[in-house]
Parts: structure tokens; C-alpha cells; sequence
């Protein structure tokens, strides 16, 4: 089960070619050569494809293009999908070939006739990843999603591949769902009771209140959530795969399940958006999700601090000075760059804990990035070169868009408080970057780390590669896919 579409491999049956009903997708190389599937749906539609293999149009396809034809004579099916693809294709033309069908689909049925077709798995994530829609809200009556049907040479040897595959795909959907939710539904007692009924999978859940993390000393996480009714959670996500005493790869997110700016109140006009201010958290919880289902033989650990930066006689205030876990004081001259002061305090209690191998920070931290990289990529800023290369390659192959950022102590000039270690804010130029450099104080010169700001790839107004318009999942792809190829044992 991926999210809302079912995908199931099975033998390669001619004759139920011309019973399947919904669509039926089958492949045609660049150079028009079919396949077994295709011809056995040429001999049904009476030389259809053919005639198209041998038309102008089909020499403008573009690999992993999908052309459908209505009512295909000789089958029951509605419609034809006709996918131009090589026998062998990269990974990433396969998996466009997939995204193009699931964009297709719609609620009916879908048989794909992949055949020999390699990267069939790969198809399948394709489909799975487009085919996907947050309905959560709608009370109109809506025709339940049908499933998918991949038809395969090798069923047994393509499921069991494909099963790795989406288990990070359900990963994506978790995450989708999580930052499409309202706040009045995701509230921080919420967003925490979704994140315990994950012990089901096999991770080790523990989640900390207000009282626990005073004790504890998040006094700066705390600060963010101090005007807000709904209280203020960290939970710690625990996914122990990997060799016994191995240190974990720590993940950490930004949970600010809505972000009104606190004290230094956004505009009205698009804040509806920031119900997706917890979007760092929700990608940390769809990676731990997916490491989960896919039984991942690593150690990883997640952490995500949950709040609500809202307005009230006890919201913390500009001009405040406010303790960090770590120690450190810090002015707070914008209530609205809040995510820094959630994240610092996560990092610091990460590493006492855990003594982590290396840790990955996600948030949707600055409007700066977007201003910077738009929607197309996440920025990337990093204390280690090699781990920075290791995730910017996991990215690439999964067809998630980041981009590696400056880090340099001359930024630190414009965190100089008078009257307290830093400021939270360094004003409008390099505002991504000093936001970076504000969170590098909080990590130890020997652990490497990554901070992603994910601000302008969590939530988009136009479809992308892999999902339709608004919350996308992007980086759980990624994070798992380091994973697989720098941690597991």
C-alpha cells in the first residue's frame, strides 16, 4: 500500500490484456519496436500501433512521453496510454515515464504492461509518487483511487525490489499529508499523538512536554510556543537497524505547526501558508516512517520540536534575552525567525544524547532561500565537505533540487549582540546565510552536519517533477537514499 494507490506485480497474461477495464499503458522504444505486450495490443486494436509508430507524431515523442488514445478498439479498456520508452531506460527517464501515467490515471484502474522492461520498480514509484491528492477536508462524495497492476516478466524478483522503493514513497505521502493538514487539526498534541502511533512500525518513541523540557532546559524552543493555548512538544523518533553501539545519523526538524510571526506579526495576505512552517518536522517523520517500513539496517535517530508562534500577552517579545539548552543567550530582535531558536536547542540535546555520527537539520527557515533559489531547489550549507557531497548525490539521483550554500565567519559581524552572545537575526542581506551561520554555533566543530532550508521546495503553487501543486514531500527521497548508501551495515 503507497498512500492512496494500491500497486500490485503479476505475471505477464495476454489474455487478460483485452478484459482489463480503466486504462491499459504499454511501451513503444524510440525506434517503434514492440514488445510481446504490444504486439499481442496491436493484434487486439488491429495494427493501432503500428499505424502510430510509423506516424509523423510518434517521431516527436519524447522519451518517457505518454500519447493516450480513447476506447481502444478490440479491448474493454477506456483508454490507451502509450509510452515512449526505452527497453533499458536511466532511472530517471523510467521514473518520469511513471509520474506521467499516475498524472493520467485519475481513480480508474491501471494496467501497465512493462514486461522485460527494466526499472519496472521504478515505474511503479512514479505512479505512486504523482497519484496522489489530500482530500482530508472534502465532505463531497469522491470515487475511491483504484489500483495498479504491473504486469512483469519476473513478479516476484520487480515486488520485492519495488517494496524498498516505496516504502520511502509512503514516506513522501506521510510527509504531504502532515504539511497539508490546518493547524486547527495538526496542533502540537496532534502532530505528537501521530508521531507516537509510529512505535507500531518499530521505532522507539518518546515524547517530551513543557514541564520535561524545562527541566530539560529548551528554553529557547520553549520561547516560541509561550503566546500560543496549544503546548509546546519535542518528540524523538529512535530507528535502531544498524549495528549495536554504531552513533546514530541524527535527523532534526522544525515543527511550528503555524507561524502567525508571534510579536512581529507577518502581513495577512499568504499567511494561510504557514500552516507548512512544519514542514522540516513532517520530512523528518516521513524518513523515519519509510527507514521503518523498509526494515533500514541503520541507526538513526529523529528529533522534531513542535510549537505554535502565535501573539499574546505571554508571547515572548522583541528586545527579550532568552537562555539556549547550550548555554548561550540570545537576543531576539524578530519573533518571526523563530525555526533558529526550535533547531539550536534541538542540536545541542542531540548531540549530549547521542553523540551522533553526522546530523541533518531541516526548517522552512527564511524567505531569504526563496528569494535566492525559488522553488526549484533547497539550499544546502554544511560544516564537511564530504558529507555535504554525499547528500547533495543522494539528491541529484532522486531528482530533488538542492543547491550548496556559503558558510563563512565573516556573516557572524551581523549576529553581534550588545547585550546579549548573539542576535537571532542579522537583518535582510544573507539572510539564509546568517540564519546558518546563527545555527553552526550550535554544533560542535568534530560532528559534521547539514542544514537544509526547505522553504521554498516543501509547498509549491505548480506541480513538480514528482507531485502535484502544494505540499511535495521533498527530501525524504533523498535522506533515505543517504541512508541506504553512506549508513546502513
Amino acid at each position: 500500500m503507497t498512500g492512496p494507490v494500491t500497486i500490485d506485480f503479476l505475471e505477464t497474461d495476454l489474455d487478460e490484456i483485452a478484459r482489463a477495464e480503466g486504462r491499459v499503458a504499454v511501451f513503444v522504444s524510440p525506434d517503434g519496436k514492440l514488445d510481446k505486450s504490444a504486439r499481442r495490443v496491436n493484434r487486439l486494436t488491429r495494427g493501432v500501433l503500428d499505424r502510430m509508430v510509423q506516424s509523423s507524431d510518434f517521431g516527436k515523442m519524447k522519451p518517457a512521453q505518454v500519447t493516450s488514445l480513447a476506447y481502444p478498439s478490440g479491448m474493454a479498456a477506456e483508454a490507451l496510454d502509450v509510452v515512449c520508452l526505452a527497453r533499458n531506460p536511466d532511472l530517471a527517464e523510467a521514473r518520469k515515464a511513471g509520474v506521467a501515467l499516475g498524472k493520467a490515471k485519475g481513480t480508474k484502474p491501471l494496467l501497465v504492461l512493462a514486461g522485460q522492461l527494466r526499472r519496472a520498480e521504478e515505474i511503479a514509484k512514479g505512479i505512486a509518487l504523482r497519484a496522489y491528492e489530500f482530500t482530508a477536508h472534502k465532505t463531497a462524495e469522491r470515487e475511491t483511487a483504484a489500483g495498479v497492476r504491473v504486469m512483469v516478466s519476473k513478479p516476484d524478483e520487480t515486488a520485492a525490489a519495488a517494496k524498498q522503493l516505496l516504502a520511502a514513497v509512503e514516506g513522501v505521502h506521510l510527509t504531504r499529508d502532515l504539511v497539508s493538514e490546518p493547524a486547527n487539526h495538526l496542533t502540537t498534541t496532534e502532530f505528537a499523538q501521530r508521531i507516537e502511533r509510529m512505535k507500531d512500525l518499530g521505532l522507539t518513541i518518546r515524547i517530551f512536554d513543557e514541564a520535561a523540557l524545562e527541566k530539560i532546559g529548551m528554553h529557547s524552543l520553549l520561547s516560541v510556543g509561550h503566546g500560543s493555548a496549544s503546548p509546546s512538544k519535542v518528540a524523538v523518533m529512535e530507528w535502531m537497524g544498524g549495528r549495536k553501539g554504531d552513533a546514530p545519523l541524527a535527523l532534526l526538524g522544525k515543527g511550528v505547526i503555524f507561524d502567525t510571526g508571534g510579536i512581529s506579526l507577518k502581513p495577512a495576505a499568504g499567511m494561510e501558508d504557514m500552516t507548512m512552517d512544519m514542514g522540516g518536522a513532517g520530512v523528518v517523520v516521513g524518513t523515519m516512517h519509510a527507514l521503518a517500513r523498509r526494515g533500514a539496517r541503520a541507526n538513526v535517530v529523529g528529533i522534531v520540536g513542535l510549537v505554535e508562534n502565535m501573539p499574546s500577552d505571554r508571547a515572548t517579545r522583541p528586545g527579550d534575552v532568552i537562555p539556549s539548552l547550550k548555554g548561550d543567550t540570545i537576543e531576539v530582535i524578530n519573533t518571526d525567525a523563530e525555526g533558529r531558536l526550535v533547531l539550536c536547542d534541538l542540536l545541542w540535546y542531540m548531540q549530549q544524547e547521542y553523540q551522533p555520527a553526522a546530523m541533518v537539520d531541516l526548517a522552512t527557515l527564511t524567505g531569504a532561500i526563496i528569494i535566492g533559489l525559488g522553488h526549484e531547489k533547497a539550499g544546502v550549507f554544511s560544516n564537511d565537505e564530504t558529507f555535504c557531497k554525499a547528500f547533495l548525490k543522494a539528491a541529484e539521483a532522486e531528482g530533488e533540487g538542492a543547491w550548496h550554500m556559503p558558510l563563512d565567519p565573516a556573516y557572524d559581524e551581523k549576529l553581534k549582540s550588545e547585550i546579549a552572545d548573539m542576535k537571532n537575526v542579522g537583518g535582510r542581506e544573507a539572510g539564509s546565510i546568517t540564519a546558518a551561520q546563527f545555527l553552526k554555533r550550535f554544533v560542535k566543530d568534530e560532528v559534521p552536519w547539514i542544514h537544509l532550508d526547505i522553504a521554498g521546495v516543501a509547498l509549491v503553487k505548480a506541480e513538480t517533477a514528482h507531485a502535484p501543486k502544494g505540499a511535495t514531500g521533498w527530501g525524504v527521497m533523498a535522506l533515505d537514499r543517504l541512508v541506504a548508501e553512506n549508513y546502513e551495515t
